[in-house]
């Protein structure tokens, strides 16, 4: 890609975040809460209910870890990486997503594991198809919580469409990843291209869809991650004196995700306490108190990824700017393959 080229994809991604956060501004002024109200809402929190939703927090991180691991025990061949490295790379990815824009956490968590695996030819590659074989779990415990939502929740005009979107994308995902999964073959992989490589390799990591027993654990675990997650967005509603049903909690985390979907700007800040507290109107929660709730809601969640995040990042010996220059899957192969070559080259200027 020439520097035109890249200038100008910078140039939109730019725009589109300027005009997203321009519009979020808009909103939150012109028809924005009493800020006043807003703060005044923190001082009815009730903190033991906020240690509880930490506590379910952290138990989903460390059930949906494990999903990973399942995964990745299926896609690579032995020996493969313990647990507890696992849950670090899964919690240094947490950090990275909940501080720097477009999802570097999954370039982060493979990262780290990479860096544990010398020798491992295509090993960035295949870890890579775990991570998307990972987050295509996702779609189960999700696809059931939007019709759980639909069926039960009081769901705003204007939520339907998205809604809606979710559940067909996500059965979409869902049968191509079954798909690329069950026609996936073997190749001679010196036969074909780096990029091909790269693509082959990546696609092992969907090797647990073609493994009922492995399918349906990670499967769990992920359903009972999310069931956590959502057990803790309740908590939080009490601890901010909202005594909403259970499917108002299942809204506000669908929307939520949603909201965080495509991530513009760390967090993306605003756009989620819009997204949480709009939905709370039909249950007679007032919009400033909807909105203190969602900064309380991420903020729990925050504490949770970056705080994790955070102590195991400095276990792995990492740094935030690190985290910032992930290289891409293909440029780890291509220093995979430079590597043998480079090797002798630098044997030979060492006399003998």
């Amino acid at each position: 890609m020439n520097l035109a080229a890249i200038t100008r994809s910078r140039t939109l991604r730019l725009f589109v975040v300027l005009a997203a956060a321009a519009g979020l501004v808009t909103l939150v002024w012109w028809r924005g809460p009493d800020w006043g109200t807003v703060g005044d809402a923190f001082t009815v929190v009730r903190w033991q209910w906020v240690v509880a939703a930490i506590g379910l927090n952290l138990v989903s991180v460390l059930v949906r870890a494990l999903a990973w691991n399942t995964v990745i025990d299926q896609a690579m061949p032995p020996p493969h990486p313990r647990f507890p490295l696992v849950f670090s790379a899964f919690s240094v990815g947490l950090f990275a997503n909940a501080v720097l824009p477009g999802r570097i956490g999954e370039l982060a968590r493979v990262a780290v594991l990479t860096r544990k695996l010398p020798g491992r030819r295509g090993a960035w590659a295949s870890l890579l198809g775990t991570v998307f074989a990972h987050r295509l779990f996702d779609l189960v415990p999700s696809l059931l919580l939007v019709i759980y939502v639909l069926l039960t929740a009081k769901v705003p005009h204007w939520a339907y469409t998205s809604l809606e979107v979710v559940l067909g994308l996500g059965f979409a995902l869902l049968t191509f990843g079954i798909a690329s999964a069950k026609l996936h073959q073997r190749s001679v992989l010196d036969e074909l291209s780096r990029f091909q490589r790269v693509v082959v390799m990546a696609r092992q990591g969907l090797a647990v869809l073609k493994s009922p027993l492995p399918a349906l654990v990670a499967a769990v675990f992920q359903c009972l991650g999310w069931l956590c997650q959502l057990l803790a967005v309740y908590s939080a509603m009490r601890a901010f004196d909202i005594h909403a049903p259970l499917p108002a909690a299942a809204l506000v985390l669908v929307l939520m995700n949603i909201a965080t979907l495509f991530p513009l700007w760390p967090g993306n800040v605003g756009l989620v306490q819009a997204a949480v507290a709009l939905p709370l109107i039909s249950y007679g929660v007032a919009k400033a108190h909807g909105i203190a709730f969602g900064f309380g809601l991420q903020g729990i969640e925050a504490s949770v990824g970056v705080g994790v995040g955070m102590l195991f990042l400095a276990r792995e010996g990492l740094s935030f700017a690190m985290l910032r220059v992930m290289p891409g899957a293909e440029a780890a192969e291509l220093a995979e393959d430079e590597a043998p070559a480079a090797e002798p080259r630098a044997r030979a200027r060492i006399p003998g």
